[in-house]
């Protein structure tokens, strides 16, 4: 039977009917955690679910001195203790059989000699017709290396009737300049339609709700607007310190590792006016209007908040701060929490602050986007009775318990008149028994049709990083990191800001 058959895809199914042509992927990094725990499980979800065809090949490269089956019982490894769906002999054994490994050095031409012949022999072997994508899971201090050797060894083009691509995962550079300069290694190789930036928070099905819910519900649109909305808070909130990612996360921080790519994103999909359709263009198109549109405050000192987390309880657990985590050097200024207030300036949204905050160790993790609106003008009440009544709020839950929450007052039973907040809510859970599928299926099988709806291009990313760099460069000049204690909702100095403008952080 082939994976193209498989019996686990339901025909009515139309959550991802497409199934992809013949083609390969080019696994880079393969010996990474994001390999291990993404990328080849979800290819196996993929096959399992009867949307690769049958010939697919997957080729590992790394440094390793392994044969095919080594890569394959690592595959097996990673599938049997990540995959969402059922492991079922008979899909591995299929595409088992696709499986190559190519030992190499990302600088070394002989290696890419080798992908090259190996590409070649699948194109025969397995049938995948030249189409091939190239999935960089590696540093991007290595892209020129790796898109350069490719160019050399002629991987990088099709022959005018197969296809080749480029997946490049975050950090798009670390700030504008390296972002111009990673875009220009790129763009000499592959044409911008080859090339696929993967923001995994994209592929999210919460993420894509948000646009069924603006979009599909006419009840909702007429208040997305400065004359209803206060403002909107967007956070991304994680109870985790930074585990084993000292040599990443020091010198990056949180506002690069999170508000440049996610909130931003996130942001301009709540921001963005109706698109003429959903095709990539189109979307594209109307997220950079708003991205255009984005003003930084004029007092950083006063609208932004940065932070450390120090030693505290986590879930019943003492843990360390962030300057006693493993090879993290005593005078860091890197910040694990940061808060912003950004503004759009069009006439949807003039008057109303956007807050984005992201940290680790705080409180708990959850991701959610929360529109709160204005009060109503006329309160016909004493105000005795609406003393525990507070804003209206619309609350999109990205991550954990996906769904949406709609609260709003309502009279206490009893013979008074006394108002109070009630909670209305959508959980994905219980409304739908099909699982969802997992970001990072979505994106690669994207990549492998070609659709590039769910990914930024480098406008998108230039845009973010000339928005991001003041604050950073700021905070780099006047500032230090806030201590504050693993467990809370961050340094004082956040919710400082918004009491400013009088308004406090939803606590989630």
């Amino acid at each position: 039977m082939s994976l193209g058959s498989n019996p686990l895809r339901d025909p009515q199914d139309r959550r991802m009917p497409r199934i992809a042509g013949p083609c390969g992927l080019v696994l880079f990094g393969v010996t990474g955690d994001l390999s291990r725990k993404k990328l080849m499980p979800a290819v196996y979800d993929l096959a399992n679910r009867g949307l690769l065809p049958p010939g697919f090949a997957l080729v590992g490269f790394a440094r390793r001195d392994w044969a095919d089956r080594d890569f394959a019982k690592v595959v097996h490894d990673a599938v049997k203790e990540y995959s969402r769906t059922p492991f079922r002999e008979e899909t591995w054994q299929q595409l088992a059989e696709g499986f190559r490994f190519v030992r190499g050095e990302f600088g070394d031409g002989a290696s890419f000699e080798r992908l090259r012949e190996t590409v070649e022999e699948l194109d025969e072997a397995r049938g995948t017709s030249g189409n091939h994508a190239f999935y960089l899971s590696i540093p991007p201090d290595a892209f020129p290396d790796v898109v350069g050797q490719l160019k050399e060894h002629g991987l990088a083009a099709g022959d005018g009737s197969s296809w080749r691509r480029v997946v490049i995962e975050k950090p798009f550079g670390h700030d504008l300049a390296s972002a111009r300069a990673l875009n220009n290694v790129v763009s000499e190789v592959f044409p911008p339609e080859s090339v696929f930036r993967i923001d995994h928070y994209l592929g999210k099905e919460t993420v894509q709700n948000i646009l069924a819910f603006r979009f599909a519900n006419a009840m909702f649109e007429p208040v997305w607007n400065s004359n209803y909305v206060d403002h909107i808070q967007i956070t991304m909130a994680e109870d985790i310190g930074i585990g084993g990612r000292a040599g990443y996360y020091d010198g990056i921080g949180a506002a690069r590792d999170v508000i440049q790519n996610h909130l931003l994103q996130l942001m301009a999909l709540i921001a963005m006016e109706d698109p003429a359709s959903f095709e990539a263009r189109n979307l594209r198109l109307e997220k950079q209007k708003v991205l255009s549109s984005v003003r930084i405050p004029e007092r950083l000192d006063l609208h932004t908040a940065r932070g450390q987390y120090c030693a505290g309880w986590q879930g019943g657990q003492k843990v360390i701060g962030y300057l006693d985590e493993d090879d993290i050097p005593n005078s860091s200024a890197t910040e694990t929490y940061a808060a912003i207030r950004l503004d759009v300036e069009n006439r949807r949204w003039a008057g109303v602050p956007f807050y984005l905050r992201t940290g680790k160790r705080l409180g708990r993790r959850v991701t959610e986007v929360a529109v709160v609106f204005k009060p109503a003008p006329h309160l016909p009440f004493t105000q005795t009775s609406t003393e525990e009544l507070g804003s209206n709020a619309l609350v999109m839950r990205i991550q954990p318990d996906e769904g949406v929450t709609l609260r709003f007052g309502a009279k206490v039973p009893g013979t008074a008149m006394e108002l109070r907040d009630v909670s209305m809510d959508f959980a994905y859970g219980g409304a739908f028994v099909e699982s969802s599928p997992e970001a990072y299926e979505r994106l690669i099988l994207d990549v492998l049709l070609g659709d590039p709806p769910l990914f930024p291009r480098h406008e998108e990313v230039e845009l973010s990083w000339k928005i991001l760099d003041p604050i950073v460069q700021w905070w780099a000049d006047n500032d230090k990191p806030e201590p504050y204690s693993s467990g809370s909702w961050g340094p004082a100095s956040a919710d400082e800001m918004l009491a400013r403008d009088g308004r406090s952080w939803r606590r989630p």
